[in-house]
């Protein structure tokens, strides 16, 4: 099935500007049926949640389109979706949560490839809790599992669905059965891979999954999902009158509601670019005809959103597997002027590069001037760029769906002009 990008990118006000934005990784570009849900919540009547007036009815009903959506997007009850600030936040939350139950002698293991939103607050509950922490060490762009031995006093792992900076995407499913052969949790950082990646949570194995709506068109905030069930045995600290119901337990003060709708309208939306088949007579079919995608972004009501959502994942994961492709090709032909370090053989669209002798910095700058958004730094990346010894900032090319084969030549374009 073939996306129909130009028809995506006429939802995306900011595409008309004229960037070709390649930082999804740290956030996409949002539709404009996002904003509007978000400026429709708060313009209309709302109230504190609860059942007397039409003001307290809407922000109940928003917050359960919320869980709902989200337990769609991720295969989860839609009791088991706890919304927060950011996936940091969350981790944050969860690690003092668990923490509370562990013992000196107890042992959690992170990894290496992690971002350090899904490191730091483990290591830091540990050291509080006199527990010790073990590493997955990383080998080249892959976790090296022979590094990963979680035993009887481990208590919880911790690792990414995909990497933020290489895009590698490790055996979750492997790590899972080891976490849970030893009677340790699996708590998944899933921020990027939720951008690019159709989520089952029961099917990777994790206990914990967070994701960030941001990185797929929505607005600024974290979502984690988790059974109920397990939800129910975590007793966080919270204020005497607030609710002690899963998973309202876990989220601390009034909600922001315009943020749930929104959050809400970016999994209708990807639900909706689910490619459909192009209207045709039936003598002019080919066998394999082409897919299209409705401008007017019209769901198709036979299908669950679910099915919707899985649909639209697969059509645009053949799309960025063409731009990757292309974006692999044009680097290869630089030669030795740049080093790529996204090399695992399963991997997001996203792609970790060093130039030889040359600033990540001034390409960036560079780029930008000719209408191009690559971002160079770390992104927060601290373990892998310590276990890759990088010391100096890379240039990172982020795909996402709204991309074009035209974008990639232009960055390539004035990558070569740079190293010129």
């Amino acid at each position: 099935m073939v996306l129909d990008v130009a028809a995506l990118r006429s939802h995306f006000p900011s595409l008309d500007h004229g960037p070709a934005f390649f930082d999804g990784p740290g956030g996409t570009q949002t539709p404009r049926q996002v904003g509007e849900a978000i400026a429709a919540t708060m313009t209309g009547p709302l109230s504190n949640r609860g059942t007397v007036s039409p003001s307290e009815r809407n922000a109940e009903r928003v917050v359960a389109e919320f869980r709902a959506a989200y337990a769609d997007l991720l295969g989860v009850p839609a009791g088991g979706i706890v919304h927060g600030r950011s996936a940091t936040q969350l981790t944050y939350d969860f690690s003092r949560h668990l923490a509370m139950t562990w013992q000196p002698g107890d042992e959690i293991v992170v990894s290496r490839l992690d971002h350090d939103a899904n490191v730091r607050p483990w290591v830091q509950a540990a050291a509080r809790a006199g527990v010790t922490v073990r590493w997955i060490e990383l080998d080249g762009a892959s976790l090296d599992l022979d590094t990963y031995r979680p035993g009887g006093r481990t208590r919880l792992v911790a690792v990414t669905a995909a990497s933020n900076v290489l895009g590698t995407k490790p055996p979750v499913r492997q790590i899972a059965d080891r976490a849970h052969e030893a009677g340790a949790l699996l708590f998944v950082d899933g921020v990027h891979y939720a951008a690019h990646d159709f989520v089952d949570v029961d099917a990777l194995g994790a206990d914990f999954f967070v994701c960030s709506p941001y990185k797929f068109f929505g607005p600024h905030c974290g979502v984690l999902a988790a059974s109920p069930a397990l939800l129910e045995t975590l007793t966080p600290d919270k204020l005497l009158p607030s609710t002690d119901a899963v998973p309202e337990r876990f989220e601390f003060g009034t909600l922001p509601y315009e943020q749930l709708a929104g959050a809400t309208a970016a999994v209708d939306f990807l639900a909706a670019i689910a490619p459909k088949p192009a209207m045709a007579p039936k003598s002019a079919m080919a066998p394999e005809a082409a897919v299209a995608l409705e401008p007017a972004i019209a769901p198709e009501p036979a299908a669950s959103r679910r099915d919707r959502l899985a649909a639209a994942f697969a059509a645009v994961h053949e799309h960025e597997l063409t731009l990757r492709a292309r974006l692999d090709e044009g680097l290869r032909e630089l030669g030795d002027a740049v080093t790529v370090h996204s090399t695992a053989p399963e991997r997001t669209p996203t792609t970790l590069m060093t130039l030889e002798g040359r600033d990540a910095r001034e390409a960036q700058v560079h780029l930008a001037a000719r209408g191009v958004l690559a971002p160079a730094g770390s992104f927060y990346a601290y373990e892998p760029f310590q276990a890759l010894k990088l010391t100096d900032p890379a240039l990172r090319v982020g795909l996402a769906p709204y991309n074009t084969v035209e974008e990639i030549d232009r960055f390539l374009a004035g990558l070569t002009d740079f190293l010129r």
